[in-house]
Order: structure tokens, then sequence, then C-alpha cells
């Protein structure tokens, strides 16, 4: 396997033919590629066959880690070896790919567990544009309590407000959650009333 790895830059000299750039381009490119990925496990994975797990991130957190936080263990798997591997071997493609998976890990991580669940402290609270809709969007995941008739899977790229209100109660699949347990569980701030609009 070792030998087969070392021989891939020249086997395949593109892996190794990058420049700094076209890393960055590569990398964003799998950025954009990993959302649509979140986007479909969301759907059918977490909210689906894996969603014994997924379902901790939809109750209570009762200490630092929930069931769910394994699914961002399994994400740093593959971003870990070819980044590994990328840098070792020198290829560079691959080390473009593993470190576009860990940018989006690194976002995933500061707009989702940061400012949306607020599992580092902070007081900052959006009150416009894109940061503001996507801590709206994510809250409306969140304010159906059962594994379907949610809305809004994806992490980076939230719909507008108005669609995923309309698409909630089109569905009305799931169970609505009651507001102040919902705001319990999110760690709202006390203006919680301006999530809602």
């Amino acid at each position: 396997m070792l030998d087969y790895l070392a021989s891939l830059s020249t086997r395949y000299p593109v892996l190794t033919d990058v420049t700094w750039w076209q890393g960055i381009i590569i990398a964003l490119i799998v950025v954009a590629i990993m959302e649509v990925v979140a986007i479909v496990s969301h759907k059918y994975v977490m909210h689906g066959f894996l969603w014994s797990l997924h379902k901790s991130h939809h109750e209570p957190r009762t200490g630092a880690f929930e069931k769910n936080d394994w699914f961002g263990v399994a994400g740093a798997i593959p971003s870990m070896i070819l980044l590994m591997i990328g840098t070792h071997y020198g290829l560079h493609m691959i080390t473009a790919i593993g470190a576009g998976i860990t940018a989006y890990g690194a976002i995933y991580f500061g707009l989702h567990d940061v400012l949306v669940h607020r599992r580092v402290k902070h007081s900052w609270n959006p009150q416009w544009g894109y940061m503001k809709r996507v801590v709206q969007a994510h809250r409306l995941h969140h304010v159906v309590e059962t594994k379907h008739g949610t809305v809004s899977f994806g992490f980076i790229w939230a719909p507008p407000i108005r669609k995923l209100k309309a698409q909630l109660e089109a569905d009305g699949r799931g169970r609505i959650r009651a507001s102040a347990k919902m705001k319990a569980e999110m760690g709202m701030i006390d203006n919680a009333e301006h999530w809602a609009r």
C-alpha cells in the first residue's frame, strides 16, 4: 500500500502539479461539495437510519458532548488521512482536498456549534444578513422535535426564512416543540422573540 502511494506522484503528475492558488481553488470547491454532502447526509442519514445518534442533538444537552458528535469525528477522519497522505507523499491535490474538508469542518464548528448552539459561550447575536439567516434557519430546523417534518438541512447555506416557515406549515408531519422548551434547549438569549421574526 505504501509503495502504491509513493508511486502516485510519478504515475499521476496531476496530483503533484498543483500551484498554491490552484490548491486554494480546489479547497474552496471541496467546501462547496461538502455542503452538498452535509445536506444529503443530514436529511437522509442523520434524520434517517442514524437518527438514534442524531436525536441527541435535538434534545437538551446535559454535558459537554452528545452522541451526535460522532458525526464530527467521522468527518474528521477522511480529512486527516488525506492531509497526511498528501503532505507525506507530495500529492498537493490530495492535500488541497483534505484542506477543503478540514476548512468545511472549521466553518461548520464556527457557525453551528459556536454561533447557533453556543457550545462556546459568547454574547454576539447577528442582527442582519447572512449570519442572522443561518441562525434563524437552523433554529427553525430545531423547532420540530421529531425525526421527520423538519426543514433546513444545510450548515453553511440557509434558505430564505419565509420559505422555511411556509414549508413547516405546509408539511405538518413533525411535532412542533413548545416555545419555552425550545428556547431552553437552544440556549437562546433573553430576546428570543427576535429569532422568531
